[in-house]
This record gives C-alpha cells, structure tokens and sequence, in this order.
C-alpha cells in the first residue's frame, strides 16, 4: 500500500532533495543515450522521462496524465498537487515532454488533412445535420439548450443510437456512455430507434452505457473515470452525452454570492470534457437549461444558462424551440466557420426525422 503524503511532509521537501533527484536521473538519461537507446515517441513510457519514478507514474495515471502530450500542456502546479513533488522537478517533467514531442505549428494541409478525419455522427434528420455540417462532430463538445419539451433529450436517444451505426451509414462504429443528471434517460425509446434502424435490439443495447448523477461532483467523477473504461475496458466510446450539464450546478450553487464558486467548478467540469474529446477524438453532447429574460421586451427571451464559461468552452452551440405542428425549429447559434442558420426537424416514435 502506497503511503500517502501530508501537506507537512509536502512541504518538508528542500530545493536540495529536487536538485538530487533531477541528477540522478540526468545520469540514467546520459547512460541510455550511450547504449543506444533509441524509441519512438508513440513507445516512449511516462516513466521514462527524468524526475518520474514508478510511484510518481502511478500518480500520474491516476490523475488522468497517461502520455506524453498529456504531460507536456500540463502545468507545474497540477504535477505538485498530484504528486507531491517539487515545483523544480515538476517543471522538468514537462520540458523533457515536450522535447520529445513535435509541439510547433502545423502546414494548413496538414490541418486539412485532420479535419478531413473527423466523424458527424448522423442526427437522423438530413435537414440537421446539414445545420452541423454533416453531423454531431468528434472531438468537439455540442450544446443543445432549449425549454422543455424542446427536443434536447430526443435527439440525445437518437445519437446514443446513431453512433453505432457504420461510418458510411452516419455512424461511428462505437457506443454511447450517458450521464443522466435528471431522470430522462428512457432506454426503451433507444429500443425503438435501434428498431426503425432495423438494428439488432439486444445489441443496440449492449452497446450502451447509462448511470445516474445525483450531484456536480458525481457527474465530475464519472466523466474522469470514462478514461478507465476506454483504456481498462477497451471500450469503443465515441460519444459522451451529459443530459443536463447544469442541473446539479444549478441547484447546488445559488444567489450571486456562489456564482464565482459554481463557475470556476463549471470550468474545470468543460476542461475535462474537452481533454475527453480532443484525446479520444469523442463527441461531446451536453444539453443545458434555460431562463427567461425579463428586461427582454422584443423577441425571444429565452438565454441559456451556464455563463460565459460554457459557451465559449462549447465548440457548437445550438438552441432548439417547438415549432408549428408538432415540429421543433433548431437554429445554429454558434459553430467555427459557419454562419447562424435555422431548420426544422419532428420527433417521432422512431427517433429523429425530417419534416
């Protein structure tokens, strides 16, 4: 059993103990590079970088740092506080991870080319995903705001299907994980989309993760431990939905007094996400909760909720309203390169449809 260290002992630490440290392992590096040793930067281990042992590896796993890149846009203050080393050492784990990377600018034809791999995630609606550009987008977070009864949840059981269909097919050949913060989630209703796709329903099902949030710091802890059932597991997720991201913010931090609180909670809550994303190459569906404007007297009074935090840490932004008919008005309210647009889609027994 590791034996965990006090804040006293912590501090205990000497500018002298990190200068040790940093020169035995300059010495290890030095003998290395004499036998030859040579890796590549995929095989390259994170306990082979200096100042990082077999402990300081494990806690360094522990707390999400599991490669180099990881490492390397980390910052000095987070390797202290979860490791329990010194602010020296701390830094020179991330400099030597960031010399074995390639951490310069890129050609936009190297960037075209990534952005050529990214995978939409069909909404069912033709209509919808030409207002995403193809489709619910891999690494990318998307929030879908709206009253109730907008469609927000609807469109979260038509992905939790639609992404285990091929990639050909709109797909994204791998399964949803689904964060439930208040009560909608209804597996049934994914039963009946995987029907009208005329999937095999048991597996339809079996290709799907569902838990219940009681609190923020559940729904933070599940988010963090999605990493476990990707590397652990080897399960294929490719896309988390967190239905509602506000709720629990919402009720647990009240008045202007916690807003401050709540917000920089929030923000590391959308930080995590976004690692989620950009590491796993995940899409990221959060739905969110509304309120009315009073001192709005044209127009729609409706505004999201969450702040500035989360609408710049979302990478779409879309805001949905019933429409005439039954029908439900989707309207692009931000995305990169894009301009605002509107379509109109309905919900049906089988999941999401053009009118």
């Amino acid at each position: 059993m590791n034996k965990s260290i006090s804040p006293f002992e912590k501090s205990a630490k000497t500018p002298k103990d990190d200068k040790v440290l940093l020169a035995q392992n300059e010495i290890t590096d030095k003998k290395e590079s004499e036998q030859g040793v040579v890796k590549k930067k995929d095989e390259i281990k994170i306990e082979e970088l200096p100042g990082v042992g077999a402990a300081t590896a494990e806690k360094l796993r522990e707390a999400g740092y599991t490669t180099l890149m990881s490492l390397a846009v980390a910052s000095p203050g987070e390797l202290v506080e979860v490791c329990a080393i010194g602010d020296a050492v701390a830094k020179k784990i991330i400099n030597n991870a960031r010399s074995k990377l390639d951490m310069g600018f890129e050609s936009g034809e190297d960037l075209l080319r990534k952005r050529l791999s990214v995978i939409k995630i069909t909404t069912g609606s033709k209509a919808l995903d030409g207002l995403f550009g193809g489709g619910i987008e891999t690494g990318a977070v998307t929030e879908v705001y709206g009253a109730y009864g907008s469609g927000k949840t609807s469109l979260a059981h038509q992905l939790a299907v639609s992404v285990q269909l091929p990639k050909e097919k709109g797909g994204a050949n791998g399964i949803a994980l689904w964060i439930d913060s208040e009560g909608t989630l209804r597996p049934e209703f994914i039963e009946r989309i995987a029907k009208a796709y005329g999937l095999d329903t048991n597996i339809a099902l079996k290709n799907f993760r569902g838990a219940r949030a009681f609190n923020s710091d559940h729904q933070m802890l599940m988010i963090e431990k999605i990493e476990e059932l990707i590397k652990d597991q080897g399960l294929p997720i490719k896309l988390v939905i967190v239905d509602s991201l506000m709720s629990h913010f919402r009720s647990e931090f009240s008045g202007r007094g916690q807003l401050a609180d709540r917000q920089q909670k929030l923000n590391k809550h959308l930080h995590e996400l976004l690692r989620l994303a950009h590491t796993y190459d995940i899409a990221i569906y959060v739905t969110n909760q509304v309120m009315a404007k009073p001192d709005t007297f044209f127009g729609d009074p409706t505004e999201a909720i969450g702040g500035h935090v989360l609408h710049h840490a979302s990478t779409y932004r879309c805001y949905l309203r019933r429409g005439k008919k039954g029908s439900r008005v989707a309207k692009l309210v931000d995305a990169p390169a894009m301009p605002e647009n509107e379509c109109i889609f309905v919900v049906t027994d089988g999941g999401i449809k053009d009118v």
